[in-house]
């Protein structure tokens, strides 16, 4: 009888995910028809069904976001060839991209310190130096959650914490509110951690690419001074409300005597594996740094990781096939689609359709910033932010001419991109923290409308601030 049912579920999920790619053909169909213009060539028609049938596949989740990927890869190929007017190698190329090893970079050391267990130690290092206060607690765990974030994959940041304070959610069983916190705080702080750096989010860096396009490149350090002080503003704030809504104040001291339990002795090529990854990892952080003054770039510099790593034998083949390959696949694919976006003009079309009506220069950074959150919460942020981002600079060409700051538009998609935190699917942090059974759907909400109104909100204030004095 089980077997049955396993069947009939089985079958259920694949007429709904048929169901759903089949709508999301028809979708796009419909849509390029009504959007589609007489001049539009046939590769245009292609490339605007794509956009659509790519957005739909998205949000319905009927394929994996990264076999969209894939797909938009392989469709890009199959229809442009290789001719005197298109060459498909380009779409190809997406995959060796300076953005794609800057994340590769990231996922060999996030790895190394997941094996060698550096993450735990770091953690175990730093909680009981917030004492005992539920307050201080909570806001320990985010900002050590926010600054690994920064380095390592939300998702596996938001695992590592969760598992780690796992043994504190039994303790909380009468003081449930804490437990709410943590699990509301914890991938909030993930989510909004990666803003502070280029390899923190996938939107970061689909940003950074678009900027050096339009020749405007930004270094690993220039980046921090434009995330980090709006990651740890919107933590402390999120921290402060996550405060008053559970009335954190008047719990009771906490004890920690779960990290010292179960100490196992480390053998001396465990201390020298970890010795390696600290190395590998100053020297990395240090040429991602200063990559401007020392004249290796950011992805060159990504390529220490991977080749140092595995040479000394802190990762081997089973460890590089744990790595997120998918979530390469993913940004792989929105750099193709983007590529096609722009380069068959299909945003810069309907902008020209638009530009007649005015639109102030703040309204269009608001519309942007709202929008990107809005479809970061149904679809992938990496996906809402290649669709947004070409769109919105053929806009800013129609609408501020050269009287505006091209690096703030894609800036303030990129950071808001971060900001979606409405519902568990939202982002990998959120699902992660409902699969504990502790905590309801409609309590994410809190997140959701908090960083969700406020993320955009402040990053547009605070990049036109640094575009008025001349730092962005």
């Amino acid at each position: 009888m089980g077997i049955r049912q396993l069947w009939q579920g089985m079958q259920t999920l694949n007429n709904k995910k048929l169901f759903c790619f089949l709508f999301s053909i028809i979708f796009a169909l419909l849509l390029t028809l009504l959007s589609s213009d007489a001049s539009f060539t046939k590769i245009q028609n292609y490339v605007l069904f794509l956009l659509f049938f790519s957005i739909s596949l998205w949000v319905t989740e009927a394929i994996p976001p990264f076999s969209v990927s894939i797909l938009i890869v392989g469709f890009l190929v199959l229809i442009m060839g290789k001719s005197e007017a298109y060459d498909a190698m380009k779409y190809l190329q997406t995959w060796s991209d300076s953005v794609i090893w800057l994340f590769l970079g990231g996922f060999f050391l996030a790895e190394a310190m997941k094996k060698t267990k550096l993450d735990l130690m770091l953690l175990k290092a730093v909680l009981p130096r917030f004492g005992t206060n539920p307050c201080n607690v909570l806001w320990g765990l985010m900002l050590v959650t926010a600054v690994m974030s920064m380095v390592m994959s939300n998702t596996a940041t938001t695992a590592m914490m969760i598992a780690t304070i796992s043994p504190l959610f039994s303790r909380l069983s009468e003081r449930g509110h804490l437990s709410k916190a943590l699990l509301l705080g914890i991938p909030a702080a993930a989510s909004v951690g990666g803003m502070g750096t280029i390899i923190g989010s996938a939107p970061n860096a689909i940003a950074v690419g678009a900027l050096e396009k339009l020749g405007y490149p930004i270094s690993f350090l220039e980046w921090i001074m434009v995330g980090a002080p709006l990651a740890f503003l919107l933590l402390f704030i999120f921290w402060r409300v996550l405060i008053y809504k559970y009335k954190l104040k008047y719990q009771a001291p906490l004890h920690f005597d779960f990290l010292t339990q179960d100490e196992i002795e480390v053998s001396s090529q465990e201390k020298l594996h970890k010795t390696i990854v600290l190395i590998i990892l100053a020297i990395t952080l240090f040429c991602w740094l200063t990559s401007k003054w020392i004249g290796i770039p950011v992805a060159a510099a990504s390529g220490i990781p991977i080749v140092a790593l595995t040479m000394t034998g802190v990762l081997e083949a089973k460890d590089v096939r744990r790595l997120p390959w998918d979530t390469l696949m993913l940004v792989a694919g929105g750099l193709a689609l983007g590529l096609a976006i722009e380069e068959q003009q299909i945003a810069t079309h309907f902008v020209e359709k638009i530009s007649h009506i005015q639109v102030s220069f703040v309204l269009l950074l608001i519309l942007f910033g709202f929008i990107t959150v809005l479809l970061s919460n149904f679809m992938s942020n990496t996906a809402a932010t290649t669709i947004l981002i070409p769109m919105g600079i053929s806009l800013l060409a129609m609408v501020g001419g050269g009287n505006v700051n091209p690096t703030i538009l894609p800036l303030v998609i990129g950071l808001s991109a971060s900001c979606a935190l409405f519902l568990p699917v939202s982002t990998p942090p959120n699902a992660i923290a409902f699969s504990t059974g502790l905590i309801k759907q409609s309590e994410f909400r809190l997140g959701g409308v908090i960083i969700g109104l406020l993320g955009p909100a402040l990053t547009i204030v605070w990049i036109m601030l640094l575009s008025a004095v001349h730092l962005v």
